[in-house]
């Protein structure tokens, strides 16, 4: 049984990442569907992530000790039952990273260059099964949404819009669930913004 997001871990500051090892950790498809399910159901043994992204849970283990060694994961074992139980928590739930920052260091920018790859493409799949099965849940198919808007801003405008739309959704993100009986799920929401031309 998975524990929900606690209040506490909901507001844990997001994490800039810098080392090559944590990048390449993220750049992994497996990896970053661990990353999200803890994200979403809060710590979790390995057997239940393995339950939740259809994997084994050999697999399931042994990426956990790369997200562990990578500092993005840790053990909870307060949450343990016994000496045999393994928790895994994540160690903040947002992360974010530039490529600019790993100029002089080859080997960190094509890892972050993957991570990102990697996770854009994620983006691009869960849009396109939503498209694919939102007639199934019309509840859900008249509130999702999608947006484009096209604006002029100086480098700096930009990064002020970034900031502004991030603090929304990490309100969001940290709110406390109401205790309204209501029955939620997991939603995705992203946005990108960067210099382009019609």
């Amino acid at each position: 049984m998975t524990t929900p997001p606690s209040d506490e871990s909901r507001a844990t500051p997001a994490r800039t990442v810098t080392e090559a090892k944590a990048l390449a950790a993220l750049a992994h498809p497996y990896r970053a569907r661990l990353m999200d399910a803890l994200k979403v159901d809060g710590p979790s043994t390995a057997t239940e992530l393995a339950r939740r992204t259809g994997q084994a849970v050999g697999s399931a283990s042994h990426h956990l000790k790369v997200l562990h060694d990578a500092g993005l994961v840790a053990e909870a074992p307060e949450l343990a039952r016994d000496r045999r139980e393994r928790w895994w928590r994540l160690v903040t739930r947002q992360l974010r990273w530039s490529r600019h920052e790993f100029a002089d260091d080859t080997a960190a920018v094509a890892a972050a260059q993957a991570a990102e790859a990697l996770h854009l493409q994620r983006q691009f799949d869960r849009v396109r099964a939503w498209q694919a099965n939102a007639e199934s849940a019309p509840e859900w198919d008249r509130t999702a949404f999608a947006t484009e808007t096209w604006l002029h801003l100086t480098p700096a405008e930009l990064a002020e819009l970034g900031e502004e739309i991030t603090a929304v959704l990490v309100r969001w993100g940290q709110r406390p669930t109401p205790d309204d009986g209501a029955e939620r799920e997991p939603v995705l929401v992203f946005g990108r913004g960067f210099p382009a031309q019609p």
